[in-house]
């Protein structure tokens, strides 16, 4: 199976990332650009082959490594 877990800092935590895009974007003439988050996807090939087992090992490896659950938040799609 193949999981992806898509990170992004929770909404009011401070995204300097971000901010550093959307400056560089209106830089270089992108103007209506409002904000930008930034976050990061991680694509995992699972040796499991039942669905809510492989849900449940990928939600306790983003609790435990993946995500910083105090700012950020995921969401686990598994295929």
């Amino acid at each position: 199976m193949k999981a992806r877990v898509q990170v992004m800092l929770k909404a009011g935590v401070l995204d300097p990332q971000g901010e550093a895009v959307r400056h560089a974007l209106r830089q270089l003439g992108f103007d209506g650009i409002e904000g930008v988050r930034q976050g990061k996807v991680v694509e995992l090939d699972l040796a499991e082959t039942d669905k809510a087992k492989a849900e449940a090992a990928v939600t306790e490896m983003c609790e435990k490594l993946l995500a910083n659950t105090v700012i950020e938040s995921y969401s686990i799609e598994v295929s």
